[in-house]
Formats: structure tokens, C-alpha cells, sequence
């Protein structure tokens, strides 16, 4: 955990406790890097409800719901999977919120179409969904770092928003 993530994990923390909102992760690339910055925040048990690393296709199918359909046109590494793997979170947990990625961390598994760095974010709720593709490789180490603070950056912004519209 670096000092960036503790800080957007604390940020998080203090709208979930206030909030009463609860979370959830859907994790393949990052391997539950997200759920380990999420829960270093004592209390985090208060919202955190849990979380599925699927690394394999058949983990995202069976455990969160990802449609055969999605990965055989889009592929794992997709907006469109992500997109499924929020929901496949919030309906596994029963959580308000949830996060999800997908990628290629590296050093190998790259294609000329989605080469290593190539990872898609999704943070959502029942009600919206936003997602981000990081494009850049700076190692496995780097890439599941700037995964992790993005999503976790991605999920302050939308909750956030999400109080402002209350």
C-alpha cells in the first residue's frame, strides 16, 4: 500500500461509514490488490462485504455472472466485461457499490490489439457505472499499482458525486 492508495482508501472509508453504503470487488489483473488497500483501513469491515479474484473466464462466468457472449466478442480484457463483473459483485454481496478490473498486467499475455498495460476498470452502482482503460506498461508491479489507485480513485469520484446528488 503506498501512501496514495492509504489516503483514497481513508476517503473512501469515512463516505462509506457516514454513508451506510456497503462494497464489493471483482478483481482479475490486480488479484485483490484493490480488496487488500480496502480492507488496510481498520473498520473496513463495517462496509466492505467481500470480494472474487476470477482470473479465468470460467471464474468470471460461473461466480459473477459474465456472459460467454461478452467474452467471446469482447474478450476478458473489455469494457463490456468489467461492466458485468460490477454487477456480478453487487448481486454476489448484495452490495451498493462495487468495483471491478481486468487486464493484462504483464510481463507477457499481450496481443497487438491489447498489448501488456492494457487494463479496464469498472466502479458502479445498480444505477450507473463508469470505466476506464489504462493503456501504459511499466511492469506488473506498476501496472497492478496504477490499476489499483485508479480504481480506488474511480470509486471516491463516483460516490462522491453520488452524495452531491442527494
Amino acid at each position: 500500500m503506498t501512501v496514495e492508495t492509504k489516503t483514497l482508501s481513508k476517503e473512501i472509508s469515512e463516505i462509506f461509514w457516514k454513508e451506510g453504503f456497503t462494497l464489493a470487488t471483482a478483481e482479475s489483473c490486480t488479484a485483490g490488490n484493490v480488496a487488500a488497500n480496502i480492507t488496510a483501513i481498520p473498520g473496513s469491515s463495517r462496509f466492505y462485504k467481500g470480494g472474487i479474484v476470477a482470473y479465468a473466464n470460467e471464474a468470471k462466468q460461473e461466480l459473477l455472472h459474465v456472459k460467454a457472449e461478452t467474452l467471446d466478442t469482447y474478450g476478458a480484457v473489455s469494457e463490456e466485461t468489467v461492466r458485468e463483473m460490477v454487477d456480478g459483485a453487487l448481486d454476489a454481496f448484495h452490495a451498493r457499490f462495487a468495483i471491478a478490473t481486468s487486464g493484462i498486467a504483464g510481463p507477457g499475455g499481450g496481443t497487438p490489439e491489447k498489448p501488456v498495460g492494457t487494463i479496464w476498470i469498472a466502479a458502479g452502482s445498480k444505477e450507473k457505472v463508469i470505466t476506464a482503460k489504462l493503456e501504459e506498461d511499466n511492469g506488473r508491479e506498476l501496472n497492478v499499482h496504477a490499476a489499483t489507485k485508479k480504481s480506488l480513485s474511480m470509486l471516491l469520484e463516483l460516490v462522491q458525486n453520488h452524495e452531491n446528488e442527494q
